[in-house]
């Protein structure tokens, strides 16, 4: 796999308790091992995309009103913020013959493959429950699922790499992620206007082209997830133990149980605190953009609200469109992003990516019709881009290796908590504040984004 930079062995000073550890560099992975390592990530990602693209649209077919959508989203990063630590710290401790993080994400594509076939079939279950109920308790599902898919995934490129061959790890997952979402987010658009599957909707009923586009996305998710599983082997424990150079009383401590999940987030380390702001406004603007983005667009630029007439369907796949725009950008940006962090800093990268998605954002207010929409989410694609990559690469070099799981989780706080924030007051603050039009929520998302560039000043890069 790569030429070993040092021998790993442990040297005690006679008469003394003193112990020097000497370790190896982990070895340098080939570009193909590391983006068949991803590959995962574009299953997980298109599934992702779909629900982001078109859940509060399907919750709308279903009778939800404007302002009650955030409320229906808030189930998600609820979830993730009880699931992402419980399986971080798991996953660090489970070593089975597939793998130390593989049985996390493979549980969890298969999990989120069922959502994504429920959810836009929920009017099946009228018989026992309304659609729309059904339809959130399928949203739940799905993100729970990507939740126990996604963090695994995260700490498995931490595991593998280097130090030096983080920013690219996390880079090529972001390629992919924006490959799987360009994909996902289009599907419906290309299934009606290049296959004629019809778009229109009967009241309650999702159209048949949204339909189809869940089921194949999860397909896609199973079998991307199958070629990370077959073809990435982990590092076993005792590999592992020789690039670490923790000594034995920290070794011991990681046996406690589940509750030092509470002991490590005390203890997190001072990158870890200070990112937690800028993670804070980032997620606080991406979860007001997915929610609110498909309303806002068809209010404000088509000038419809009515869920069930022509023009909003035609929003909704406009809206998708714009996804996989930002989506496609992410996935272009994120070949450069490795080149432009050597040259500016990972810090200073962040920082001027994140000021230019908050611009993207603020502007989609001042288009003037739908295809201006376009040059706001270039902006939005080269945030999304080093959102999903930089935090990453700067928090993995100042956790324990044997952490990076359950702090990979307990990160996941930083994500979470705004979500469920914005989830609890976005829909209120859009009626009572906004008039109904949730297009102040995106130039509210884009002042979020420029708040979190501000907070990027204070975080110390300790690899850099």
């Amino acid at each position: 796999m790569g030429m070993l930079c040092a021998k790993a062995f442990a040297l005690k000073l006679p008469d003394t308790n003193i112990k020097i550890n000497f370790t190896m560099n982990k070895p340098k992975l080939s570009f193909w091992q590391i983006w068949n390592m991803s590959f995962g990530f574009l299953g997980i990602q298109m599934g992702f995309a779909l629900q982001n693209a078109n859940a509060s649209r399907i919750l709308q077919i279903f009778g939800a009103d404007v302002h009650e959508l955030s409320w229906f989203w808030l189930v998600a990063p609820l979830t993730g913020l009880i699931i992402q630590p419980i399986i971080g710290h798991y996953s660090d401790k489970t070593w089975t013959k597939l793998g130390r993080r593989k049985p996390f994400f493979l549980t969890g594509a298969v999990l989120a493959s069922m959502g994504l076939i429920l959810l836009p079939n929920a009017d099946m279950f009228t018989a026992f429950l309304p659609a729309l109920w059904v339809g959130a308790g399928m949203l739940m599902i799905m993100d729970a699922s990507f939740n126990v898919a996604m963090e695994p995934f995260r700490a498995l490129v931490a595991d593998m790499l280097p130090s030096d061959q983080r920013t690219l790890g996390f880079s090529v997952q972001t390629i992919l992620i924006g490959v799987g979402a360009v994909v996902g987010s289009w599907m419906p658009y290309a299934l009606t206007n290049w296959f004629g599957v019809s778009n229109q909707s009967v009241a309650g009923e999702v159209p048949l082209n949204l339909l189809l586009s869940f089921i194949i996305g999860a397909a896609v998710l199973v079998v991307s997830i199958l070629v990370t599983v077959l073809g990435t082997k982990e590092y076993s424990p005792e590999e592992l133990s020789k690039f670490s150079d923790e000594d034995e009383e920290e070794e011991e401590a990681q046996e406690a149980g589940l509750m030092n999940i509470f002991s490590d987030f005390r203890k997190m380390p001072l990158t870890m605190r200070q990112l937690s702001g800028v993670q804070f406004f980032s997620w606080f603007a991406l979860f007001g953009m997915w929610v609110f983005t498909v309303p806002a667009v068809a209010h404000h630029i088509y000038g419809v609200q009515d869920t069930h007439s022509q023009m909003y369907q035609d929003a909704g796949d406009w809206v998708g469109i714009l996804f996989g725009v930002y989506n496609a950008i992410s996935a272009v940006f994120a070949f450069f992003l490795p080149a432009i962090a050597k040259k500016l800093g990972r810090k200073r990268t962040h920082a001027v990516s994140l000021v230019v998605g908050g611009i993207g954002l603020i502007s989609m207010y001042f288009m003037p019709n739908e295809n201006w929409l376009i040059l706001s989410m270039v902006g939005v694609g080269i945030a999304w881009a080093s959102i999903l990559a930089m935090p990453y690469a700067i928090l993995a070099g100042s956790i324990p290796a044997k952490k990076m799981g359950v702090y990979m989780g307990i990160f996941n706080f930083f994500i979470v908590l705004p979500q469920i924030i914005n989830a609890l007051i976005g829909g209120p603050i859009v009626k009572y504040l906004y008039g109904g039009n949730a297009m102040f929520a995106l130039v509210a998302s884009g002042v979020s984004l420029l708040i979190a560039a501000m907070l990027v000043r204070r975080v110390k890069d300790v690899d850099e």
